[in-house]
């Protein structure tokens, strides 16, 4: 694989300073960068199976407000605020336009910053999120939240001895089986934060998850990104969800419906990966590598 340094930088936003993790090149010479955004109760450390598959490209991955390293940031979360979050980061590493790549959450981040700035982005890759997703749309915070997340926003208020119990935790998850390689673990590990009582806890805000899920499925700027795209976009889907079942976040039906409203966003359906190992694996970040190494082509 190829060879990465790993570093962290600290970005002005509003409320205090993003976390941005950033992955150099080393041994080749650098031939592009990329923008590379996290799901809901993520961190840029998601990006490091992907990263280490493109050789010669400079990966940038803020750990999002309210999660990781920039948990701490004081002010309201949403689509908009991840947006100019991102174009900060941009203004702080002196780069003008870049191929935005979102997982999860992440994809609609992409989709309303290249709404919002549309001189910063190239392209899109939108990976198992930005299209809107088929919800009720009568349920209060706590439900919506609930029956996007489920047992996903449930670990948030979850408090761990250790590490290890942690990734133990994460052992018996269903959407990872026997693969578990150092990398994943890093990944785990970079998630806890003190809870100030002796205990460990996921750095990810709860009220940020709840602000951020119900801007991106009632607030306006989701919808009107996708409807307004002008910008070259792929989108990949998983057959699996969260927690590995089928059919994933994206049911066949809802998936037809709403790429009919949007016909030029070129998707490629998956089989065999689930919402997770779309990034955090082996086989799903050659395959995500792959199609941003075709955009950069592109860009």
């Amino acid at each position: 694989m190829n060879a990465h340094a790993h570093r962290l930088v600290h970005v002005p936003v509003a409320g205090g300073d993003l976390r941005v993790g950033i992955w150099d090149p080393t041994g080749d010479e650098r031939t592009a960068d990329v923008l590379l955004i996290h799901g809901i109760t993520s961190s840029h450390l998601a990006w490091s199976f992907v990263v280490e598959r493109l050789p010669g490209v400079r990966g940038i991955a803020p750990d999002l407000r309210g999660r990781g390293g920039s948990n701490g940031l004081e002010g309201a979360s949403g689509m908009r605020q991840h947006a100019d979050d991102l174009a900060a980061t941009l203004d702080a590493l002196g780069i003008d336009q870049i191929l935005a790549v979102g997982h999860s959450m992440g994809a609609f981040v992409a989709a309303v910053f290249a709404h919002f700035y549309p001189e910063r982005v190239s392209r899109l890759v939108l990976v198992d999120g930005g299209l809107p997703l088929d919800v009720p749309q009568d349920l209060d915070a706590g439900a919506l939240v609930s029956a996007i997340l489920g047992p996903t926003a449930a670990r948030l208020s979850m408090r761990f001895p250790d590490t290890r119990a942690y990734l133990d935790f994460w052992r018996q998850h269903p959407a990872f089986g026997d693969e578990w390689p150092a990398m994943l673990e890093e990944y785990f590990a970079y998630d806890l934060v003190d809870d100030g009582a002796g205990a460990l806890r996921p750095a990810t805000s709860y009220q940020t998850t709840v602000e951020d899920t119900v801007d991106m499925n009632t607030g306006t700027a989701v919808p009107e990104a996708i409807e307004g795209l002008r910008h070259p976009a792929r989108l990949i889907t998983t057959s699996r969800g969260l927690q590995n079942e089928e059919p994933g976040l994206y049911a066949p039906e809802h998936l037809e419906r709403m790429l009919a409203q949007s016909p030029a966003i070129r998707h490629q359906r998956v089989a065999g990966l689930n919402h997770y190992t779309i990034v955090l694996s082996d086989a799903g970040a050659d395959l995500v590598a792959a199609i941003i190494q075709e955009e950069l082509a592109l860009s």
